[in-house]
């Protein structure tokens, strides 16, 4: 529970207004007392000599990656004393989700970020309230999964940010209202098996499905990895609810034996009929407003990388509101979304200013000359972001880029627009993540005639033969039809469409590239069913929770280009310049 768990509605709407009213203040004096605590560790010595000023800080403590700094963390994460970069014990390290390029990073943390994600889950829960009506009378389906965790030579803890906020007091001690009510046991989210756990999402959502108002987790994507599961299992599922009984294959004792409890030996066989008659139906649009037919919104992160889950997602729930309530990073819990039902790509995170201090650099500049406070940025510019924490991170760059699109009081509200790094690059072209998603919306308008939809995609750089090229993996879904059905030589036409529109809708240094043949072709490979399943299975293997992961944009990884490759069942490439 947060400070404000036991707050009616009325006093966090005042808490949100006192925030947001006196950003300017909490933010100072949110970095005195982190700088207060921490002017002494081996890291801020060295920069500060002791002393706790701002101006100092501003002006010695140099801006960083993660790159930067990860010897320090490496010291601790090996058994140093915490106190190298932070006074409050470090108590674990998040593995990120692996965002960029597929590659995890190992960020410090202790209970201040959880007390600020449950504090924000509580304003959260607020928020919805006063938009979403109804929402307090039902239950949520929520695909929440806990990794299994390693630890540092030292002992502590090292998994996904998802998995320590389930393991923690903060949830077991949840409060009792609405938005913390689920249709699944606690059990079943800390399942030691994901896949017996989505099993079991799934089985007692179906089983309570006239309670369901609304179906969330972290990311966008894995609703979309459930409703997938869901068409393949739905026979097996029906067969559950119609006997009462868990099938044998879910082994894990406690996920089995709190279901068994929900299912509690009775049969079903009308409910089992009801959700059997939905789902033999030959499409598949609107299925979730019919399985579950009191559900009100889904709830997931749709910006960014999320964004390209946006149309299947739209696909499977009729044009449900798909509200993106909070930004959340390894490093850090930023905002929320104080307009829930706007559209995924009108949504903008106002910051709130207790969670950790924030400083932005414009994209126009790149040095601490150019650095400016939380409320000190202008309406519709750009910036990239850094933090300074209570958990060891200091001026750290995140690798995001955010606009402002106004102000909610003196508290800024930013549009996620993508990531840092460029994404794609040959020669001099730099193509971004935005960029990249932009051309990928171009193809699918080519698609959208065909029958096909384009499920999961992510690219890479091909190197190997002279000049280099970008390659674009898709998975793609084709209705009625199982995409090895698919006659590719017969399609190639549309293939070869999209590859054009991609090309044509990246910027003039990569069309110059082409004109002087310094780039190669764009190529599109169409990958097996599944694949990106095995790129996911792949990285939780290295300790990424299933619900805090997400398909990098760019795959790096020779593991993961290897899963990739492997299943390649077509390969299209525009050869015209």
């Amino acid at each position: 529970m947060s400070i404000i768990s036991d707050f009616n509605d009325e006093e966090k709407r005042k808490v949100l207004e006192d925030l947001t009213s006196n950003a300017k203040q909490i933010q100072d004096d949110l970095l005195k007392e982190i700088l207060t605590l921490n002017a002494g560790t081996e890291y801020l010595q060295s920069f500060l000599h002791g002393r706790s000023a701002k101006e100092l800080f501003k002006k010695n403590v140099p801006i960083v990656t993660y790159n930067d700094v990860k010897s320090y963390m490496a010291r601790v994460v090996n058994g140093e004393p915490s106190d190298i970069i932070s006074i409050l014990p470090i108590t674990n390290f998040f593995i990120s989700s692996g965002t960029s390029g597929g590659v995890n990073k190992m960020i410090p943390s202790n209970n201040k970020i959880l007390e600020g994600y449950a504090f924000v889950l509580d304003l959260l829960s607020h928020v919805i309230t006063m938009h979403v009506k109804g929402v307090e009378k039902g239950k949520g389906m929520l695909f929440f999964f806990a990794s299994l965790e390693t630890s540092t030579p030292d002992g502590l803890p090292v998994g996904s940010a998802t998995s320590w906020y389930l393991k923690s007091d903060y949830f077991k001690n949840r409060p009792s209202s609405w938005y913390y009510s689920y249709t699944s046991p606690d059990e079943v989210m800390l399942g030691s098996d994901s896949k017996q756990s989505l099993y079991c999402h799934l089985l007692c959502g179906l089983v309570q499905r006239d309670e369901v108002v609304r179906i969330g987790s972290i990311f966008a994507s894995s609703i979309v990895r459930a409703i997938k599961f869901l068409e393949d299992s739905w026979k097996e599922l029906c067969w559950n609810i119609r006997s009462g009984h868990l099938s044998e294959w879910i082994t894990d004792s406690d996920c089995r034996n709190s279901v068994s409890i929900i299912l509690g030996g009775q049969p079903r066989p009308e409910l089992s009929d009801k959700i059997e008659k939905i789902c033999r139906k030959s499409s598949w649009k609107g299925i979730v407003t019919k399985l579950w037919p009191q559900i009100k919104f889904i709830d997931a992160i749709f910006t960014g990388s999320m964004e390209q889950y946006v149309p299947t997602l739209n696909y499977y729930c009729n044009d449900l509101p798909l509200v993106s309530t909070i930004y959340v990073a390894s490093e850090s819990v930023f905002g929320i979304s104080i307009d829930p039902l706007c559209k995924p790509e009108d949504v903008s995170y106002t910051f709130m200013p207790n969670l950790a201090y924030f400083e932005f650099i414009p994209m126009e500049g790149d040095s601490n000359d150019h650095v400016v406070d939380l409320v000190d940025v202008k309406l519709g510019c750009s910036y990239k972001v850094f933090v300074t924490t209570l958990w060891g991170l200091y001026r750290m760059r995140i690798g995001d880029i955010v606009q402002v699109t106004g102000f909610y009081n003196k508290a800024p509200q930013f549009r996620f627009v993508g990531r840092e790094s460029v994404v794609l690059s040959i020669q001099t072209d730099k193509t971004s993540e935005e960029d990249l998603f932009k051309a990928v919306n171009r193809a699918k308008l080519v698609l959208e005639s065909s029958g096909l939809r384009l499920v999961y995609f992510t690219s890479s750089t091909d190197v190997s033969s002279s000049p280099g090229h970008y390659v674009i993996y898709w998975e793609l879904k084709a209705e009625n039809k199982d995409i090895k059905g698919i006659e590719f030589n017969y399609d190639k036409t549309l293939f070869l469409e999209c590859c054009l529109a991609m090309e044509d809708s990246l910027d003039d240094e990569y069309k110059y590239g082409r004109v002087q043949e310094t780039i190669g072709p764009l190529e599109i490979k169409v990958v097996n069913e599944g694949t990106f399943d095995s790129l996911m299975n792949l990285s939780i293997s290295n300790g990424t929770s299933i619900s805090q992961y997400k398909t990098p944009t760019y795959i790096t990884s020779e593991k993961s280009l290897q899963v990739l490759e492997t299943n390649v069942v077509a390969r299209f490439s525009n050869t015209q310049n």
